[in-house]
């Protein structure tokens, strides 16, 4: 019984012990207080930071300020922003807190170290701040890292500005017009070497090594100098040490592990489409943007997500750098539209403002002269081809696209010619090698249908035109390094079978319509020809003229669309020659044909004056059975549905309805003209009865 009583004494005194240990002993400390987690799919409401959408150098507030090109960035613990402003600029450039623009460091394009304003850079790409403030900046034209110290002091820290491949002490090593760089906790210096296909580091003590990538691009994950990469142009470091690379024509962001490892971490067939650069949050959570103006969040798991650049969110220009400040805040430079931004995540329910992205619509185009890409270039070509014409493909889609620029017929082989001084800008200047739409870009202008940097044989023209080969020895690509400089009339390559070059002027999605040039001896007194105005109904049918040649259309229901047909030529055209409109209307007269209230000018819904970025735009332009004979169609024809709205980049549907306007008769005429403002003629007068 003792024994008994004891041990459930025990029992019930060991139990009273717990619960006091449990409800008394201190809870263990909190941890302490940390960033919170990224959040993923946030709607950006994109602003304006700096940067008026004109190229220029100029100073002060952000809004009125300038720049040439704004390719990288980064942002200091104090929040001030540092910009490398390339093109004709060559300057560091920082943003303020306030606002307030001036340049750091350069003064003109050239090499030289010493006080910041007396310094010179060559196309500065990538720039990286240390936790001391000091910077250092991808000097891809001197094929170098340059260094800046907190006094301004500007000095060379590696490359001896010779292009090419070297390993060793900083100032002997050589580069290959390195564009990305990265700079870690311990002062490790690690440098995208864009045309080496290579990653290096300058290390502490002044060694430059190559940790990953060979003497050829390719694709290949592993360690060191087994691996390989096409075209690295961006960096950044995560908060385990491990390196992301922007591998641009890989379409991938690779992953370069502190043992050397390199790995993909994004591949490509998602949102993003050849990644031109990144970020990273202290989390894992990648920001990255995309030769084709998309910024996209990409999570610890790799799923995308779109924070700009797929509708109904603006796309960007050319963005080319982002940046992240203390508190997570994300900061963009669109080099395409010489403007910095900032984005911010709304709240739920808010609706984000119509955002200010791309250039300026007005800023001044080119100065070219008066030249055509062809010789002579002060004669005279024909136009074949210009802004906003309909196009198809082969596939059977007549309404494919929209012709986004502006065509000069040509032989086949004959040397295409720059028609003004220009730098070449983006890290993927030249595309489609041996395809029909084989192009280079320089600056704001591309030039289309040729073989890039080569002669009818393949023969490269220079050695600004590196020719990448395959492992069979054939011609896989053309490489224009960022920063070479071309001179007006200077051969870029020769026409392709397509018989004539693609004038563009303008940045992807932003095209401004390229006759605004001017070419030497263009003339345009030809008059544009309607050839019918007709209309359809909700199901996207005619409606047909009764025995009295008016149609009847209904007061009621939701409208009808107005189409109006017409085609232009300009002087010198061959009597076959069909071209597009710059500008298509409409008007509503009454039955004695004077035009009613709201309707005593043309409304000009479709206009030509810029692309419109959504791809959307061909179908909203152009009724059904519009189509060029290139493209599978019977004859050239061009149907435009004048109640929609293509115009200053808008795209908007529409319809006329007529419930507001009493039954009766009454004249829809048709509206077209030229870019040199020639009115059109012909047969502009559909005669309408509005039953009751």
């Amino acid at each position: 019984m003792a024994r008994a009583y004891w041990a459930g004494g025990i029992g019930v005194v060991t139990a009273a012990l717990l619960a006091w240990t449990f409800l008394y002993t201190p809870a263990p400390p909190a941890p302490p207080p940390g960033p919170p987690p990224t959040v993923l799919g946030w709607t950006a409401q994109i602003e304006a930071l700096a940067g008026d959408g004109v190229a220029g150098a100029r100073e002060g507030a952000g809004m009125q300020a300038r720049f040439a090109d704004p390719y990288g960035m980064a942002v200091d613990a104090q929040g001030v922003v540092y910009v490398a402003d390339a093109g004709d600029n060559n300057r560091i450039r920082r943003i303020h807190p306030d606002g307030r623009v001036e340049t750091l460091a350069g003064s003109g394009e050239g090499w030289r170290d010493g006080p910041a304003l007396q310094a010179q850079f060559n196309t500065p790409s990538a720039i990286a701040v240390d936790a001391a403030g000091t910077l250092y900046v991808a000097d891809t034209g001197n094929h170098a890292i340059r260094r800046i110290d907190r006094d301004g002091t500007v000095s060379t820290l590696a490359g001896d500005g010779q292009r090419g491949f070297l390993d060793g002490p900083a100032r002997q090593a050589r580069f290959d017009a390195p564009m990305g760089i990265a700079v870690d906790a311990n002062g490790r210096v690690f440098v995208a070497d864009t045309y080496n296909d290579r990653i290096r580091v300058i290390e502490t003590d002044g060694q430059v090594r190559t940790l990953a990538g060979g003497e050829v691009p390719g694709n290949i994950d592993g360690a060191g100098i087994g691996a390989r990469l096409d075209t690295p142009v961006a960096l950044a470091l995560d908060g385990h040490g491990n390196l992301l690379i922007a591998d641009l024509f890989n379409n991938a962001i690779r992953q370069l592990a502190p043992d050397g490892t390199l790995t993909t971490r994004v591949t490509g067939g998602g949102l993003l489409s050849g990644p031109l650069s990144l970020a990273v949050t202290h989390d894992g959570v990648i920001y990255a943007s995309d030769i084709n103006g998309k910024v996209v969040q990409i999570s610890a798991q790799g799923h995308q997500l779109a924070l700009a650049g797929v509708p109904p969110q603006p796309r960007f220009a050319r963005p080319t750098a982002l940046a992240l400040d203390a508190e997570g805040g994300l900061y963009l430079a669109d080099a395409g539209s010489y403007r910095v931004h900032r984005l911010r995540a709304l709240d739920a329910g808010q609706t984000a403002p119509p955002a200010l992205v791309g250039p300026a619509p007005d800023a001044p185009l080119p100065a070219t002269g008066g030249r055509w890409p062809l010789a002579p270039q002060d004669g005279w070509h024909e136009v074949v081809g210009t802004l906003g014409e309909v196009r198809g493909n082969f596939s059977g889609e007549s309404r494919h696209h929209l012709h986004g620029g502006f065509d000069i017929r040509g032989d086949v082989g004959q040397p295409v010619l720059a028609i003004a001084d220009a730098k070449v800008s983006s890290p993927a200047a030249s595309w489609a090698l041996g395809g029909q739409g084989e192009g280079l870009a320089l600056d704001t202008l591309k030039y289309i249908h040729m073989k890039v940097g080569r002669d009818p044989r393949d023969r490269p023209l220079d050695g600004r035109w590196q020719q990448l080969l395959d492992a069979d020895g054939k011609l896989e690509r053309i490489r224009v390094r960022r920063g070479t400089r071309f001179q007006a009339g200077e051969p870029l390559g020769s026409i392709n079978r397509m018989a004539h070059v693609h004038l563009s002027v303008g940045a992807s999605g932003f095209e401004r319509n390229a006759v605004a040039l001017g070419f030497a001896h263009y003339a345009d007194t030809v008059a544009p020809r309607i050839t019918a105005v007709s209309l359809l109904d909700d199901l996207e049918q005619p409606l047909v003229a009764g025995a009295d040649g008016r149609v009847a259309v209904s007061r009621q229901g939701p409208g009808v669309q107005i189409v109006v047909e017409a085609w232009d030529q300009v002087d010198r055209n061959l009597p076959r020659r069909r071209l597009g409109l710059y500008q298509v209307g409409y008007q509503i007269l009454d039955a004695q044909g004077q035009p009613l209230a709201g309707y005593e000018q043309p409304r000009f819904n479709i206009v030509f004056n810029r692309m419109p970025a959504e791809d959307s735009a061909t179908v909203v332009a152009y009724a059904p059975d519009s189509g060029i004979t290139v493209h599978g169609s019977a004859v050239t024809r061009f149907r435009y549905l004048v109640t929609n709205t293509v115009r200053d980049g808008l795209v908007e549907t529409g319809r006329w309805q007529a419930d507001a306007l009493p039954a009766g008769d009454y004249v829809i005429r048709g509206s077209a003209r030229d870019y040199s403002g020639n009115e059109a003629t012909g047969p502009r007068d559909l005669k309408i009865t509005l039953l009751p």
